[in-house]
């Protein structure tokens, strides 16, 4: 059927949609009016329809079209924020979530750490639907690894075709930086030809580098597709009844437009809108963005509902600040684009309680039954906003007359208590001590107090209940350039000016004016061990040109497959329910250990709970540096769950003149963060072995227990490779830049060479001369650069002598513990008091010490010679003693240094921790070869120097090293601040090392 199209008018109305738990809002707007709050014409708040939150979309636009009047045929836009789909994924819901094929592009690397690694159980048993690999991905450098072959994908498709699977991921390494080849646009070209009526999810298309994570993301965004393209097709019919012909957008995660039919096709973008909507009606609603303003504030948005607050922070640019800790999405971990957001559990209705004089708000509320339940309005339960309504803060919500008998001490105590709470959760998004303006939003907004300090000014405009709608009427439309370049022949400015030039072009070419264009966010980003080369990020965003299309063209094209009646299917009365997670109790928790009956050698059997809190544990001995264990331990877990074992022993088990071998990896992080764990340190030990004739060894021993080379010996080790025990020892007690600096080396002469690196795709090579230590780093680089820039690596294999000499001690025993501490945070909420916990099992604040609490409010980064360098600058923020969380253990460890601000300058790891006080004065308070770590303060968990952004709140933790390096001229030489350039800083220990007590020993 077509519909004659309607002559083209002027389009100056806009509607906007906010789908909430609680309520559905929408607004028109009349674009034509400058001055914001007066260009709202109409408004409706209503309750959120359940199941079928369509019928309440329809509802509350038929409700401003009726109250506005406006002609249907001049309104440009109706666009939508919804939860609808990242809900069918958080409740697990079946009936919406489809079986998944996944084709990985890859001929040699990504196979050890197979697709839905690190799903949850159920939510793997409803989405995984078969799982295969062929070649094709690209090396770092944007080259190929190796080519598509047809023949390949069409045999898959076969496979596909026998499963009766709908829905396909198609994931290539490095696959965002594909400019050239193109090949998941190819393969999926192929499916569309072998498998019509199939949907294909190429992920380069829904987010950037780090391939676990970008392939679960399209994993979950395959899985929903087909239920988003049926809810968006029921939009599209209550459009048709209502009469609207204008486009439909989706609002997504980052504040702008997505147009419908993408939005179906990617609805991933949306999962995180609803915040994002809120911080951009405010924008809209205080003018200060949207005007032409010069120089706009950056501020703080508050959006009060009834259960929570929701604060954030809007930039200059008028957009969301974007979050930078991990994303996870009902468990799954996932690397797309999402406000920075922190939740404080007070809302309109949250329930005050009085017991014996001491007042508690919330963390429960009356939320949408406020109305019935609140004093206020007749109720029998005290809530914030009675409180509100009793100090005459809102004359025209609920009756006064029915607050008049709350005690007074409870009003003070309760306005107390929230104000203090805004306050702590308004500093905790700041990243300065000056005082920012706040502009709260959301329906329970009257129960913020009118003066904050830290706050500049309280602004709540008109409509602010409604900011939700506004943000989502008013969104823009965007595109995101990231790209990796070469400096080679161009600055790294004239790198930026290209892909800022390229994103300009992108959003121009989707329908935005030239004019409108801005640039909200430049980022670039020097890649390690990668000379002249450096990944570009920037976003463009732009107004968009409402053009005039047919709703019914819409809904009748091919696109869209008919639903009789409605929208809920059939619940399936097959259960996907798989077997439970493994709950472990922390507190009672022993790993496994045995004894060997003939020699008496005990072993500490590997469970998948150690692998988990070793790997934290890697990650924080890495002190910034070492790349993160995640991948390792994902394919160490799938070991054990196929069988396989992983033994560690005591170095006092060695026996005399035993043969002990090390390797690990080396080259950019960036690297195996797209290859995952692969096979390159086994394929360099196969090389050493043949080379040195010998048939097998008697031991494994880690190159350096920071980062994922920690895990690297368990690997090596296992019985599906080399079936060899681990030393509970390492070579460097943390994680060090140069090869050169493991302590073997340092102390005795020719430990290194003969050594050999292996690609993973089959090339190897041996090297067995240097003059000097210092250039086997140098001399192995260009090959490595050859082969992928990432390779594995085999040493000198070393004897028990050299090992009890020189080796670090129990330090896979001591990742443990520091993992285990992260974990037991997790479980009982107390993630403020990791340090301290962490402090406890380093040997007690002799051994380790808290150096500074704060936000990172600066970092600079640059490459020099394949190092990351650089330096992080972390503002000092006052811990809140009166904060909800368990503060006892935090008020006892006071920091090394308080005030002004700290600065860690970092080559690969961090490096030093040189405290500036607000009065100027310089002090190093840490430096190598003593530990410096960073730990993200909301998780406990360590942040490598790639994860140093603007806003983290964090706390650096110091500890003291081993005697190995502290007690030997060598190796302070070595491994102590004149060894990276500080000639002028003198190393003094933190305190006293204290030797890691052996796990085996403590539970044998």
């Amino acid at each position: 059927m077509t519909v004659a199209q309607v002559p083209t008018p002027p389009f100056p109305f806009r509607i906007g949609v906010d789908v909430g738990g609680t309520n559905t809002d929408a607004v028109i707007i009349d674009t034509s009016i400058k001055d914001a709050t007066k260009s709202i014409i109409a408004t409706q708040k209503s309750p959120t329809t359940q199941p079928n939150v369509t019928d309440g979309i329809e509802a509350a636009v038929q409700s401003v079209l009726k109250q506005s009047k406006v002609d249907h045929h001049r309104i440009a836009s109706l666009s939508i924020g919804t939860t609808h789909f990242i809900n069918a994924i958080v409740e697990q819901d079946e009936r919406h979530l489809d079986k998944v094929a996944i084709i990985r592009l890859s001929k040699s690397f990504t196979r050890e750490v197979p697709p839905f690694s690190d799903f949850p159980t159920r939510l793997k048993n409803i989405m995984l639907g078969y799982c295969t690999q062929v070649d094709g991905g690209l090396q770092i450098d944007g080259s190929l690894e190796a080519p598509v072959v047809e023949s390949q994908v069409v045999e898959e498709c076969n496979r596909i075709r026998e499963l009766q699977i709908k829905a396909v991921v198609v994931s290539g390494v490095f696959s965002p930086l594909d400019h050239h080849f193109y090949q998941e646009q190819t393969v999926r070209k192929i499916i569309n030809r072998e498998l019509p009526g199939v949907s294909v999810v190429c992920s380069s298309e829904i987010s950037n580098i780090g391939f676990l994570e970008r392939e679960n993301a399209s994993i979950l965004n395959a899985s929903v597709h087909r239920f988003a393209k049926r809810t968006i097709r029921e939009f599209k019919t209550a459009m048709k009844r209502l009469g609207l012909q204008c486009n439909l957008y989706l609002t997504q995660n980052d504040g702008t437009l997505l147009d419908a039919d993408l939005a179906a096709r990617l609805p991933i973008r949306t999962f995180s809108s609803g915040p994002t909507n809120s911080m951009r009606g405010a924008a809209y609603l205080c003018g200060l963005y949207e005007d032409g303003t010069a120089n706009p504030p950056t501020s703080i948005v508050c959006d009060v509902g009834g259960t929570t607050s929701d604060v954030g922070v809007l930039l200059p640019s008028g957009y969301p600040r974007q979050a930078l800790a991990d994303v996870t999405i009902a468990g799954v971990k996932v690397n797309y684009g999402m406000p920075q957001v922190e939740s404080l559990a007070i809302g309109g209705g949250s329930i005050i309680r009085n017991n014996g004089g001491r007042v508690t708000v919330g963390r429960d509320s009356v939320s949408y039954a406020i109305k019935e339940r609140a004093l206020a309005f007749g109720g029998d339960t005290m809530t914030a906003t009675d409180i509100a309504v009793a100090v005459g803060v809102e004359s025209q919500v609920g009756d006064a007359t029915l607050v008049r008998g709350i005690d007074p001490s409870v009003i003070s105590k309760t306005r107390g208590f929230i104000k203090k709470e805004y306050e702590r959760v308004c500093d905790l998004v700041k990243t300065a001590p000056e005082p920012l303006p706040l502009i709260l939003v959301g329906g329970g907004s009257l129960i913020c107090p009118p003066q904050l300090d830290g706050i500049s000014a309280i602004m709540k405009p008109p409509h602010h209940d409604v900011a939700n709608a506004v943000g989502a009427a008013m969104a823009r439309i965007s595109a995101t350039v990231d790209i990796v370049q070469s400096t080679g022949s161009q600055t790294v400015t004239e790198a930026m000016n290209k892909a800022t030039d390229l994103a300009i072009e992108r959003v121009i070419r989707i329908g935005a004016p030239a004019e409108s264009v801005v640039i909200t966010e430049q980022e670039s980003l020097p890649l390690q061990y990668i000379d002249n080369r450096v990944r570009t990020v920037v976003k463009a965003v732009g107004d968009f040109s409402p053009s005039t299309v047919s709703v019914e063209k819409q809904i009748n094209g091919q696109e869209y497959e008919p639903v009789a009646n409605g929208h809920v299917l059939e619940k399936p009365s097959q259960s996907t329910e798989g077997p439970a997670e493994e709950a472990i109790d922390i507190n009672e928790y022993k790993p496994k250990i045995v004894v060997d009956q003939a020699t008496g050698v005990k072993a500490w059997i590997v469970s998948p709970t150690d692998l988990e809190w070793m790997a934290e544990g890697c990650y924080v001995l890495g002190c910034g540096g070492g790349g993160s264990p995640y991948p390792e331990m994902l394919k160490l877990r799938q070991h054990i769950r196929d069988g396989e074992e992983l033994k560690i022993i005591d170095m006092q088990s060695l026996k005399p003149g035993a043969r002990v071998y090390w390797a690990g990896n080396m080259g950019s992080p960036a690297v195996p963060a797209e290859r995952l764990s692969a096979s390159e340190s086994i394929l360099a030990m196969e090389t050493m072995l043949e080379y040195n004739k010998h048939d097998t060894f008697d031991a494994m021993i880690g190159i350096e227990i920071g980062g994922s080379n920690g895990l690297q010996p368990l690997t090596i080790g296992s019985t599906r490779n080399f079936g060899r025990p681990v030393v509970d020892a390492d070579w460097m007690g943390r994680a060090y830049p140069n090869l050169w600096q493991v302590t073997v080396a340092v102390h005795e002469r020719e430990q290194i060479l003969p050594c050999a690196i292996a690609s993973g795709d089959g090339r190897a090579l041996v090297m067995t001369k240097s003059p000097h230590d210092t250039l086997i780093d140098q001399t192995l680089r260009a090959p490595s650069i050859e082969m992928g820039y990432y390779v594995g690596f085999c040493a000198k294999p070393s004897t028990t002598e050299m090992v009890h000499k020189w080796a670090i001690k129990n330090t896979l025993s001591q990742a443990w513990r520091i993992g285990r501490c992260i974990a037991r945070a997790s479980k009982n909420s107390t993630a403020g008091t990791v340090s301290e916990q962490i402090i406890e099992e380093m040997g007690g604040p002799q051994s380790a010490k808290i150096l500074f609490r704060g936000k990172i409010v600066g970092v600079e980064r640059r490459l020099f010679k394949g190092h990351s360098h650089g330096e992080v600058v972390i503002k000092h923020m006052a811990v809140d003693k009166s904060s909800p969380q368990d503060n006892s253990a935090m008020a006892a460890s006071i920091p090394v240094a308080v005030g002004g601000e700290l600065k860690i300058p970092f080559m690969n790891e961090n490096l030093l921790a040189r405290h500036v006080g607000d009065d100027g004065h310089e002090n190093v308070v840490a430096s190598v070869p003593d530990l410096i770590t960073v730990l993200n303060a909301a998780s406990g968990k360590a942040l490598g120097i790639g994860e140093y952004r603007y806003g983290v709140i964090v706390v650096v933790l110091g500890m003291a090293c081993s005697p190995v390096w502290n007690q030997s001229k060598a190796g302070l030489e070595a491994g102590g601040p004149a060894a990276f350039g500080y000639d002028r800083v003198e190393y003094r220990p933190l305190g006293d090392y204290k030797e890691p007590r052996s796990v085996i020993d403590e539970f044998s």
